[in-house]
């Protein structure tokens, strides 16, 4: 046989009373439970599905205060004036500098040696020289030319003044009856041959000055024009010695002495260190706000001094634009090329602002409902939000001031309009 139990078990004869003091016990810890609970929770609890742990919640009093848009990032120095040189013509290379020489404006960083410009500047000057001489030679050809033609001037108004005498004494002649009509005539005629001849001589003198005046106006401007490449020339082979356009700093070198570049090539760049700038990377979305002339802040070194946005790059690179920012007031010492600072820009502040801080319930909701946390119970409500900052978000309506509201871990809530929180 299997062995039971059944020789320990001990009947129990039930006490009088014994039930209605049990439910007398019960009904208490109800009423205690209902006092400590509140009739409006318990009222609350029998419309909400679902009890969400505060624990699991990130809650958040709207207030009033004031609200600072800003961006900020990692900057690096650099200069605001930093030219690249580069070669003018082919040639061959002769460093007169080092990387990280000091330089002054105007002073020369290399020169280049060109065999075929310095030709080129010998024909040119040769051609010149050339049409310089045929100028001249035109000159000497246009006064002897004009002399020829005033002395044929003189002989036609002498000849014209002869014929004039001439006529005259034969009218005399005729009148005295010492001459036939005949020679009065004839003479008349050679009055007329010689007015022709000395208006010939003139027009002839006129023109010719107008054509000499073109003729050597055309050759004085080939001359001209020939002095133009010369000196074309001269400055190519001027720029040849590439001279510092700054006061400052041989940054970079791209070549060695010695080599042989091309028209165009990269040679060295020069740093201007009186006039540095602190370049940060700023996210496509804040560069939309970026204006020239917006305050920031830059730090490092344990200091900090006050900037101004100077400029901002037209080009997206990587969902990011560079801006550039100035020193405002005296340039700080001990800054080098590339180093980097802390960088902040100013893009918005306002005073007195309902503000909430960032949470997920932004993305969550769109910026158009919360949850609002009272009495143990979390309410969804609709809400509009303004601006935003790093740290803060601007509400325009929906609450008020002291509303404790869920910013994060409200995915848990799966849209519900009301969800209890217990502790």
């Amino acid at each position: 046989m299997i062995r039971d139990t059944s020789a320990q078990d001990q009947v129990l004869t039930p006490q009088r009373g014994g039930r209605r003091r049990l439910a007398l016990w019960a009904g208490a810890a109800a009423a205690v439970g209902l006092a400590a609970w509140g009739v409006p929770k318990l009222a609350a609890s029998l419309s909400i599905g679902q009890s969400i742990s505060a624990s699991r919640l990130n809650v958040a009093a709207a207030e009033v205060g004031p609200l600072v848009r800003d961006v900020a990032g990692e900057g690096k120095v650099v200069a605001a004036v930093s030219p690249t040189l580069y070669a003018g013509n082919a040639g061959t290379v002769t460093l007169a500098v080092q990387a990280g020489d000091q330089v002054k404006k105007g002073q020369v960083l290399l020169k280049l040696v060109s065999p075929e410009l310095v030709a080129r500047l010998a024909q040119e000057r040769s051609n010149a020289d050339a049409l310089k001489s045929e100028a001249l030679r035109a000159e000497a050809d246009i006064r002897q030319q004009r002399a020829q033609a005033q002395s044929n001037l003189d002989t036609a108004l002498i000849n014209h003044t002869t014929a004039k005498n001439d006529l005259a004494r034969q009218q005399q002649a005729f009148a005295a009856g010492a001459t036939a009509a005949m020679q009065v005539e004839q003479a008349r005629d050679g009055v007329a041959r010689a007015e022709v001849a000395l208006k010939q001589a003139r027009d002839l003198l006129n023109l010719k000055d107008d054509a000499s005046k073109f003729e050597l106006a055309a050759k004085r401007q080939a001359f001209e024009r020939q002095q133009l490449q010369v000196r074309d020339l001269e400055r190519q082979l001027d720029e040849l010695n590439l001279r510092s356009p700054v006061d400052g700093q041989v940054g970079q070198l791209f070549v060695t002495d010695r080599m042989s570049v091309a028209k165009d090539a990269k040679l060295l760049s020069v740093v201007d260190l009186s006039a540095l700038e602190v370049q940060m990377q700023v996210a496509e979305s804040f560069a939309r706000e970026l204006q020239p002339g917006m305050p920031g802040k830059i730090s490092g070194n344990g200091q900090q001094w006050k900037g101004v946005v100077s400029s901002i790059s037209p080009e997206v690179v990587n969902n990011e634009v560079a801006a550039r920012l100035r020193f405002e007031g005296k340039l700080p010492e001990q800054l080098r090329q590339n180093q980097r600072l802390s960088v902040s820009v100013l893009l918005d502040q306002r005073d007195r602002v309902l503000t909430l801080p960032r949470g997920s319930f932004i993305e969550e909701g769109g910026g158009r409902w919360a949850y609002v946390l009272q009495d143990g119970v979390a309410s969804k409500r609709a809400i509009r939000l303004g601006v935003q900052s790093l740290s803060k978000v601007e509400v325009l309506e929906g609450l008020k001031a002291g509303e404790r509201v869920v910013i994060s871990g409200a995915d848990s809530f799966h849209g519900a309009e009301r969800v209890a929180i217990s502790n």
